[in-house]
């Protein structure tokens, strides 16, 4: 179960609330975190689906990486509604070393894992993952 470059596993229950948010929407998003007691990523917090993108990046610690998945509704310019589930790395300039390398060699693995993930965004500050940004690489 556990990758030998990482040691992280990926604890059944992440897969599972991911297929609930894509399959029936379920949630608004997913918060990720390792948890290096277990050696396993788990499941730290769902969004309601009435939540806005505020809300999760609120969500999010100021001085701790984490991952998360986002499901970002959106108009696109043929005036389509449209949604795309987009996975966050998150890992602000403030985090520790150590944890910013587990979730940085984890992060691969950790995705394949989520199968249905059409944009990626890395980011170690706010502004990097402001709503903006999501909404052009969404587009």
């Amino acid at each position: 179960m556990a990758n030998a470059a990482s040691g992280m596993a990926v604890n059944d229950d992440c897969k599972l609330k991911f297929l609930e948010l894509k399959a029936k929407r379920t949630y608004r998003f997913i918060i990720f975190k390792i948890d290096e007691k277990q050696k396993q990523v788990i499941v730290e917090k769902l969004g309601e689906p009435n939540l806005t993108y505020d809300d999760f990046t609120a969500t999010l610690p100021t001085n701790e990486c984490r991952y998360a998945i986002y499901d970002f509704d959106f108009v696109n310019e043929e005036n389509c509604q449209k949604s795309k589930i987009i996975f966050i790395a998150w890992s602000p300039d403030t985090s520790r070393v150590r944890s910013k390398m587990l979730y940085a060699s984890s992060k691969d693995r950790f995705k394949r894992e989520l199968d249905g993930i059409q944009v990626e965004l890395q980011a170690t500050d706010p502004s990097e993952m402001g709503l903006d940004v999501i909404r052009g690489r969404a587009n």
